[in-house]
């Protein structure tokens, strides 16, 4: 199903880290081959983000050979000094996105500001400008540039590659704000997938449509405005156009 709010953009970075959180506990991090739908959205989500939608990852088509880079870190310590780590990195980096919003049901406070047109015009200009705020691929240190692209555009370097699998892997997070169902209201959900590439690119399944579910805890979701939709609270951030 084609969406009339679609946007599509390119990602960059020099390094990339995209991993699980829950492998991340030993101090050393490796990451995924591809990027995670939780990554992409976070990407989108700097780029231009309002509580009144929610983005959805449709697809993305990697452009650039799979290459690891492995470096030497001293991360902190908690109680002080210095440890060492090795993580291993994406590099050579480069991705094109396409996506679309959706109203964010769970937001009935907020059902004022559902303008399709505007949000959409805005998402788009936001990616001409290379977003709202700091582009990361992953992790902190990776820096990430954002810029328009028409997706499928351009050689790619496994536009050749009928398929390629990469078994399962951390799909993303659902929280309280974004719950979709009975089972995930009240908490953090993640989600676990087994994605395979088609000739360079990945389609991303919905969130409620990935195999694996895992409740992580309860949590609540923070409030927005008012019953009578005054967004008090989101004008500091810009956020009201």
């Amino acid at each position: 199903m084609e969406h009339p709010n679609i946007v599509e953009f390119q990602v960059s970075g020099a390094y990339a880290l995209f991993s699980d959180p829950i492998m991340r506990v030993g101090g050393e991090k490796c990451s995924y081959q591809i990027p995670t739908y939780e990554a992409l959205k976070g990407i989108l989500a700097s780029v231009y983000w309002k509580p009144t939608l929610i983005w959805v990852i449709d697809r993305v088509r990697v452009m650039n050979p799979i290459q690891t880079e492995v470096k030497g870190i001293r991360p902190v310590k908690y109680f002080g000094g210095n440890d060492l780590s090795y993580y291993t990195y994406l590099k050579d980096c480069v991705y094109q996105v396409r996506a679309h919003f959706e109203w964010n049901e769970n937001r009935p406070e907020l059902a004022k500001d559902r303008n399709e047109n505007k949000h959409h015009e805005i998402a788009r200009r936001m990616i001409r400008k290379g977003g709202r705020r700091d582009i990361f691929l992953g992790a902190r240190e990776c820096q990430g540039y954002v810029e328009p692209c028409v997706f499928g555009q351009g050689p790619g370097a496994y536009d050749q590659v009928p398929e390629l699998a990469f078994g399962l892997q951390y799909h993303g997070l659902t929280y309280a704000d974004e719950a979709y169902s009975p089972e995930t209201a009240g908490k953090m959900t993640a989600h676990f997938w087994h994605p395979v590439m088609k000739n360079g690119i990945i389609t991303f399944p919905r969130p409620e449509d990935c195999p694996l579910h895992k409740p992580l805890r309860e949590m609540e979701a923070k409030p927005f405005g008012d019953p009578h939709g005054n967004f008090s609270g989101l004008r500091e951030f810009g956020e009201v156009e």
